[in-house]
């Protein structure tokens, strides 16, 4: 078991199990020169997704500049969809229970 606590101030003392969470990395495009987050828009700072085992979805942010503090804080399933839909992903990456919300943001 390896326990990560969330960061956010309305969740201080929450954990959870980042063994028996799905993890989901951000998707990145090559610019020319560097690999650049979706995400983000950012070669430097970087975000994934983490579904825990009772479904909550857990926002983990991080960054390779020298001082910036990793958090992990709490979403709601529509920030969960928002940031599926944006990473380009195709429909079978994308876990199924967010399919419907993904598909309500596309604009036809």
């Amino acid at each position: 078991m390896k326990r990560i606590s969330l960061t956010s101030e309305e969740s201080k003392g929450l954990w959870f199990d980042v063994e028996k969470a799905e993890k989901y990395n951000e998707k990145d495009y090559w610019d020319g020169r560097n690999y650049i987050s979706r995400a983000t828009g950012s070669q430097w700072d970087h975000e994934m997704i983490f579904i825990t085992k009772s479904g909550k979805f857990i926002l983990n942010t991080y960054s390779q500049w020298q001082g910036k503090v990793e958090t992990f804080e709490i979403i709601s399933k529509d920030h969960a969809a928002i940031w599926f839909a944006s990473q380009g992903f195709a429909d079978d990456e994308i876990p199924p229970l967010f399919l419907e919300e993904v598909y309500k943001l596309e604009v036809v």
